[in-house]
């Protein structure tokens, strides 16, 4: 069974015992977490498809931890203008243990 849910503007595939990194949320380890916006549920036999969000679906997860992620270093080069410029990014994100899917 797994299910796609909305959540920080994208959405995820997941199924019961999945981690899932999410943007950062702020909450404590071991706090539960539920995600509402349910796009799809799918059980081996039957498929229910939401328009737009499935009516009574949910998913709900457990925090694991927060962190950051690995860093992605942005390079831009004008070759012969003498022209560079460097950057980096680390994004913050939630790690989510998903413990339930409900119709």
């Amino acid at each position: 069974m797994y299910a796609i849910i909305k959540a920080d503007g994208r959405q995820y595939k997941v199924s019961q015992g999945d981690v899932v990194n999410f943007d950062r949320r702020g909450l404590e380890p071991k706090a539960a977490i539920a995600f509402d916006e349910v796009l799809l549920i799918s059980d081996n036999a039957t498929v229910t498809i939401g328009s737009p969000l499935v009516k009574g679906a949910k998913v709900t997860g457990e925090v694991i931890n927060e962190g950051r992620g690995e860093k992605v270093v942005i390079f831009k080069k004008r070759r012969r203008k003498d022209s560079k410029q460097k950057r980096g990014f680390r994004r913050d994100f939630t790690r989510v243990k998903i413990t339930g899917i409900s119709l």
